[in-house]
């Protein structure tokens, strides 16, 4: 163990799953949103550069448009992605937004890591969002 905690790193990548963004009721957790959006902002403000990884976009879109997810197509969950995808960066905006933090969406597929040009291109976006302080 080398005793390291997180205040130790310059940048952090924070994973967060549907199990946390989605409450009892299917609906987006908004108190817990501020909570981590708290978080991350006093990380911020401390100079660290902070990444969100996060599912959701499809328990989010399934609530939006009625869709029960255990019994879906193919193309139910694409139109649940695509209507909880929309959704799900709106809330993360306004969240941290309330704390003057930018935001920016970027969405990756497998082949964004196992082929080097589109990971090069991938690791470059990501690098000029932190220069901009996004």
């Amino acid at each position: 163990m080398t005793g390291l905690t997180a205040q130790d790193y310059r940048r952090l990548v924070i994973k967060v799953g549907s199990s946390l963004l989605i409450d009892e009721n299917g609906n987006l957790d908004a108190p817990w949103l501020s909570a981590l959006a708290a978080d991350i902002a006093e990380r911020h403000s401390q100079g660290q550069q902070i990444l969100v990884v996060s599912s959701g976009a499809i328990a989010i879109g399934s609530g939006v448009l009625g869709i029960n997810v255990r019994r879906s197509r193919l193309e139910d969950l694409q139109a649940a992605a695509a209507a909880g995808q929309v959704a799900l960066a709106h809330a993360y905006s306004e969240a941290l937004g309330r704390h003057g933090i930018k935001t920016a969406q970027v969405l990756l597929t497998p082949d964004d890591t196992e082929n080097r040009r589109r990971f090069l291109n991938a690791r470059g976006t990501l690098q000029r969002l932190l220069d901009h302080d996004v």
